[in-house]
C-alpha cells in the first residue's frame, strides 16, 4: 500500500510540475514570423514605433537583462561601436530593458550609447515578444531580433553570450547587402 501511494504521489508531482510554466519557455517567435508592432519611449523620452521604421529601415530590436551590468555594457558598447556599419546597411539598434528611463539615462551617458534604449518598465514589449523571463519576472532574457522592411523577423539570436548577438547579427546583416538600401 505504501508504495502504491508513493507512486500516486510521484504521478501528481510530475503532474503538477508539467502544468507549471516554465521559468525559461522557448520564444513564441521564429525567423519568418511578422515581428509584433511595438512601441516606447526611449532615454530621452522620445517615441519610438516599429510601425513607424517599417519599409524606412531593418531593426535590430534587442533584449537585455539590466543596465550597467558586466554583459549588458559589454553587448551595449560593442552595438555602439559597430554603429557606423550598421547605419550603412540601413539597419537601426534598438535596446529593450525593463528599467526606467533615469535608468537608461545614466547607462546611455556612462557609456556614450548611440542608439535608443526603450523603457520596458510594464513588460508589455517583453511580453510580445516573449523576452520576458519567467511570468511574473521584471528582466528580459538576453534576445535579439533582425526585423526586415517589411516587418518579418530575419534573424533570431537567443544566447546569455552577449558577444553572440554582435557575431550572428553582424552576419545576419551582411547577407542582406544589396536587399536594404539605407
Amino acid at each position: 500500500m505504501k508504495t502504491f501511494r508513493c507512486f500516486l504521489c510521484c504521478v501528481s508531482l510530475l503532474a503538477f510540475a508539467a502544468a507549471a510554466p516554465p521559468l525559461f519557455a522557448g520564444l513564441p517567435l521564429k525567423v519568418g514570423d511578422r515581428a509584433p508592432h511595438v512601441s516606447g519611449h526611449d532615454q530621452d523620452g522620445k517615441s519610438w514605433s516599429l510601425s513607424s521604421q517599417l519599409g524606412k529601415r531593418v531593426v535590430l530590436l534587442y533584449f537585455y537583462p539590466k543596465d550597467d551590468t558586466a554583459g549588458c555594457t559589454a553587448e551595449a558598447c560593442s552595438l555602439r561601436d559597430n554603429m557606423a556599419a550598421f547605419k550603412e546597411a540601413g539597419v537601426q539598434v534598438v535596446g529593450v530593458s525593463f528599467d526606467p528611463k533615469s535608468s537608461h539615462q545614466q547607462f546611455s551617458f556612462k557609456y556614450n550609447l548611440n542608439f535608443p534604449l526603450l523603457a520596458d518598465t510594464s513588460g508589455t514589449i517583453a511580453d510580445a515578444y516573449g523576452a520576458r523571463i519567467g511570468k511574473d519576472k521584471t528582466m528580459d532574457r538576453r534576445v535579439s531580433f533582425l526585423i526586415g522592411l517589411d516587418g518579418r523577423i530575419l534573424h533570431i539570436t537567443e544566447s546569455p553570450d552577449p558577444t553572440a548577438h554582435l557575431k550572428e547579427m553582424k552576419a545576419a546583416v551582411a547577407q542582406l547587402k544589396g536587399k536594404v538600401s539605407p
